[in-house]
C-alpha cells in the first residue's frame, strides 16, 4: 500500500504539543492600565527606540529625547535638568490626563513628537515662596549685622586711642568716654532689633560680645582717668632790661 506524503503546508505547521510548550515558556506581565503583555526580559526586549517629546511649560517650550519604554517618572528626571524643578514638583499631563510616575510612555500611547504639558505642583510653589522669603530674611539679617560690625570697628579704634592716652598719663575729658559708651549702646540696641537665625544668629552674638567688651573697657578707663591728676604746664618768661635813659638823639634839619 502506498503512503501519502505530507504536503508542504502540513510540514510548516507545528504540532499542537510544540505550540503548548511554547506558550508555557512565554511569561506575561500586567502593565499599567490593566493591559496583559509579554514580559520584557533581557533576551526578548526589543531594540530601544528614542522618542522626541515636546514639553510645554507655561510660555516655555522644551524638546527632550527619551526611550519609548521609559516612564513618566523618568521623563521628570530629564526635565529636572532643563527646568530646575525637582521630580516631586512636577506634574505631567498627556491627552488631558495627569500621568503617574510609574506610567509607561508606550502604554499611554505616547508617540514621537508627542506634546506633554508640564505643570508645577501648587504646593511646591508655596514652598518655594516661603523659602525665598526665608532667604531674603537671612540676607537682610547678615547685611544689618555687617553694618553694625563696621561701626564697631570704628568705635573700637576710638577706645584704643583713649586707652593709649591714659596709659601715657594723659587725662582725657570725661565727656569723651561717656559719649563713646552711649554710641556703643546704640549699636547694642540695633543688634537686639535684628531677627537672626542659624549662622546670622552666631554673628549677632559675636558682635554683641564685642560691644560688651568695649563698654567694660571704657568703664575701667573712666575710673582710672578720674583718679589721674591733670598735668599743669608752666611757662617761664624771659625778661629784658630797659634801654638806658641817657640815650642822646640827634636831630637832622
Amino acid at each position: 500500500m502506498m503512503k501519502k506524503k505530507p504536503s508542504a503546508r502540513e510540514k510548516s505547521w507545528p504540532s499542537s504539543s510544540s505550540t503548548v510548550a511554547r506558550e508555557e515558556k512565554t511569561e506575561w506581565e500586567m502593565r499599567p492600565g490593566g493591559m496583559l503583555v509579554q514580559k520584557r526580559t533581557a533576551k526578548t526586549e526589543p531594540v530601544t527606540c528614542n522618542l522626541r517629546l515636546r514639553i510645554a511649560y507655561g510660555a516655555l517650550r522644551y524638546e527632550i529625547c527619551v526611550s519609548s519604554m521609559a516612564t513618566f517618572g523618568e521623563v521628570k528626571k530629564v526635565l529636572s535638568g532643563e527646568t530646575g524643578l525637582q521630580v516631586d514638583e512636577q506634574r505631567l499631563v498627556y491627552r488631558g490626563k495627569e500621568r503617574e510616575n510609574g506610567d509607561y510612555l508606550d502604554v499611554c500611547g505616547v508617540k514621537d513628537r508627542s506634546k506633554v504639558v508640564l505643570i508645577q505642583d501648587p504646593a511646591s510653589i508655596e514652598r518655594r515662596f516661603i523659602q525665598m522669603r526665608l532667604n531674603a530674611k537671612i540676607q537682610t539679617a547678615h547685611r544689618s549685622i555687617y553694618n553694625v560690625a563696621v561701626q564697631l570697628d570704628q568705635l573700637a579704634d576710638q577706645v584704643s586711642a583713649i586707652e593709649k592716652s591714659i596709659s601715657n598719663g594723659v587725662k582725657v575729658p570725661e565727656v569723651q568716654i561717656t559719649t563713646l559708651i552711649e554710641m556703643l549702646m546704640r549699636q547694642a540696641i540695633k543688634l537686639e532689633s535684628i531677627s537672626a537665625e542659624g549662622d546670622a544668629s552666631a554673628q549677632k552674638k559675636l558682635q554683641g560680645k564685642r560691644v560688651q567688651k568695649c563698654v567694660e573697657k571704657l568703664d575701667q578707663l573712666k575710673v582710672t582717668n578720674a583718679n589721674m591728676k591733670p598735668v599743669v604746664v608752666t611757662t617761664k618768661w624771659e625778661t629784658f632790661d630797659n634801654p638806658p635813659s641817657s640815650t642822646t638823639w640827634e636831630l637832622f634839619d
